[in-house]
């Protein structure tokens, strides 16, 4: 392929890393050397290709005959300058009740609506959000007449629950499990504790903002002010913040500017300014992202290497994953109805790879039933 024959070193230095990234088992007589500094992508254009050839590596592992793609993922306009979007995250839940607990407790709290949901087998999955997921814009939607909500490209928390698990992830009351995620950041017009509280939530704290531990385990900050998507991002800590930027630039990922719920931009109680230290990235500013936060919660001096002995991240079996949708090609690869692959960051975070033929069906078939007013299931 094109893409192939005239890759860079830094191209073939993200592949590198990938190979050893991937969960799936690897030769390890022949894991060849991590990248050099070097090879650090210097623009948007350099780490998009980047996120091409990371994402065609990934198929190659899994199929035969992969043909990269140059093309946008969907049709929106706001998404015509990338080829993947972070989508959303998956949320293991131990049993039937913990699930209905976690849809009052997102409904109830945060006015998250039930977007589609599917039962496969002994798995039951819940799709909650904020507006419709899908990648191109939705029957009906008019500017300026629709509000932003009824358009697509929504991010959604997908809820999981297998029948046969008897995994206990998390016990009603508790601190959240783990320390490798900090919290997931909703910005919401509104939010109703005392429904967090009725449905299992465990208050943290409530000053200007609230944080929470959900039924499910996952904890949670919620700002009220106006975001394009409810769902903002996912607060990572980390060990190292630059060995993990340097993870999520090699994936693509852009460093982009801290979204802020409100005009203030972190100035007055409501809302806290961004953590020293922090840096934010996502594959497009229009879709959710990642903060990496420093696990000592002081900056990061520059070429300051991690501390020896230093205790690693316990990962919270809460969080499954981020699912991470991209448009593989225009020739059908990823077309199987599987994830393409996998990989886990530094900090033990689990990052799924979903082509967008894939989600795009996955998504139309199981928005209950195939029945939707609105983009959004009653």
């Amino acid at each position: 392929s094109s893409l192939l024959s005239s890759s860079s070193s830094s191209s073939c230095s993200t592949s590198r890393l990938i190979h050893q990234s991937m969960t799936k088992d690897t030769n390890d007589d022949n894991t060849p050397n991590p990248p050099s500094p070097s090879s650090k992508p210097t623009t948007l254009q350099t780490r998009r290709s980047h996120l091409q050839t990371t994402l065609l590596t990934t198929t190659l592992l899994l199929t035969t005959n992969p043909t990269p793609s140059t093309a946008s993922i969907g049709t929106l306009p706001e998404l015509s300058e990338t080829n993947a979007i972070l989508q959303g995250l998956t949320v293991n839940v131990a049993d039937a009740s913990q699930l209905d607990a976690m849809k009052a407790f997102l409904e109830g709290g945060f006015s998250a609506k039930v977007l589609r949901q599917r039962v496969v087998g002994s798995v039951t999955e819940v799709w909650m959000g904020y507006g419709p997921e899908q990648l191109s814009t939705p029957e009906g939607f008019e500017v300026p007449v629709s509000s932003f909500g009824m358009n697509g490209g929504h991010g959604s928390i997908r809820l999981r629950v297998d029948s046969r698990s008897e995994d206990v992830f998390y016990r009603k009351g508790e601190l959240a499990p783990g320390d490798n995620v900090s919290y997931l950041q909703l910005g919401v017009p509104e939010y109703r504790i005392s429904q967090m509280t009725s449905n299992g939530g465990n208050i943290i704290d409530a000053y200007g903002f609230v944080n929470v531990v959900s039924p499910s385990g996952l904890p949670i900050r919620a700002i009220v002010g106006i975001s394009p998507d409810p769902i903002m991002f996912v607060a990572v800590n980390c060990l190292d913040v630059e060995e993990s930027r340097e993870f999520y630039t090699n994936l693509g990922f852009v460093e982009q500017k801290y979204p802020y719920a409100r005009p203030q931009q972190g100035e007055g109680q409501f809302e806290p300014p961004q953590p020293e230290g922090s840096v934010y990235l996502s594959p497009s500013p229009n879709c959710m992202g990642v903060l990496l936060l420093s696990s000592t919660g002081k900056k990061q001096k520059k070429n300051q290497k991690k501390k020896k002995n230093q205790k690693p991240l316990r990962p919270n079996p809460v969080l499954q994953s981020l699912d991470i949708v991209y448009n593989p090609s225009s020739s059908g690869d990823g077309e199987s109805g599987v994830a393409m692959g996998s990989i886990v960051d530094p900090s033990q975070v689990k990052l799924t790879f979903v082509a967008e033929s894939v989600f795009a069906n996955e998504e139309k078939v199981t928005r209950s039933g195939g029945k939707q007013e609105k983009g959004l299931v009653k």
